[in-house]
């Protein structure tokens, strides 16, 4: 229906069979002028022209791009529905206005038909030539309004449908657009408050630079802030020894039996028997000896 009512308004505005450009470019950006010729089967001047007379109300716009090959220019052209719709809005709200004024002229006035030449004209300028047509001087009728009355009427049903359709879809338009732009302001606030956090870490250290340099040329010495660094203890990873297999015995035929329990041979270390000290025996001296060394004078 969209689409429709647009073909209607390009007609109006740029001649009969240009709406068929408005298949070509709704709902598309920048569409080579070559390509809408080819498939509207017209020269590229005679589309041009459509375009041109488009663009003045400002329904289509454009940008160019020069050829490298060919070295001319070329137009991309783009629909904007948008103003579009708005242009078809104002154009119905008149035609409503319009039938609007023939309905009450219908309901209030009386008008008169020459049959022989079908011409109607109202009761005023009937009145001015006698109630007889100018043209065949044939005496005019009287005019049956209820059937132009009930035309009119759906006529203005109709328009107003088509007018409310128009501006629901100029609705979610701009619904659309305000959404687009809200996403495109945050974006600007969120790339200007990084700017000022840039701008400001510079200043704090500008200010810094300056204040060591003033404080060189005056002999003193600015002591640099120092941060201390968190220790961070590395934990040592103590590898866990692999377990021992305990080495099961063999069964009698040398190859260990499954489910059997494995045993362990204790050694058994035989204690050494404690030595015994050996014990001089001391000489029995007997009562004669004795007497003789006393004798002699030995101790």
């Amino acid at each position: 229906m969209q689409v429709k009512l647009l073909h209607d308004l390009v007609e109006e505005m740029a001649g009969l069979d240009t709406g068929r450009i408005v298949d070509i470019l709704f709902g598309k950006r920048d569409v080579n002028e070559f390509l809408i010729a080819k498939k509207m089967e017209l020269t590229i001047n005679q589309v041009r022209n459509i375009l041109y007379k488009l663009s003045a109300d400002g329904l289509v716009t454009f940008i160019r791009k020069k050829d490298k090959r060919k070295g001319w220019y070329i137009y991309y052209w783009t629909l904007k529905t948008e103003k579009c719709l708005v242009k078809l809005e104002q154009a119905l709200i008149r035609k409503i206005e319009n039938l609007n004024g023939v309905l009450g002229s219908r309901e209030t006035k009386r008008f008169y038909i020459c049959k022989p030449c079908g011409i109607e004209v109202g009761e005023e300028k009937a009145l001015e030539h006698g109630f007889s047509c100018e043209e065949c001087a044939e005496v005019y009728e009287l005019s049956d309004n209820s059937g132009p009355i009930r035309d009119t009427k759906a006529k203005v049903t109709r328009t107003e449908k088509e007018l409310e359709l128009i501006r629901g879809e100029l609705e979610l338009i701009r619904e659309k657009e305000k959404k687009k732009r809200v996403r495109a302001n945050k974006k600007l606030d969120k790339e200007e408050a990084e700017k000022k956090a840039i701008l400001k870490i510079a200043r704090a250290a500008a200010r810094k630079n300056v204040a060591a340099a003033k404080a060189k040329a005056e002999g003193k010495t600015v002591k640099k802030k120092t941060v201390a660094k968190k220790k961070v203890v590395k934990k040592k990873i103590v590898k866990k020894k692999a377990p021992v297999k305990k080495k099961t015995p063999a069964s009698s035929k040398g190859v260990p039996r499954k489910g059997a329990k494995k045993v362990v041979k204790k050694k058994i270390v035989k204690k050494k028997a404690p030595v015994k000290k050996k014990t001089v025996a001391k000489k029995k001296v007997s009562l004669t000896e004795r007497l003789k060394k006393k004798l002699s004078g030995k101790k």
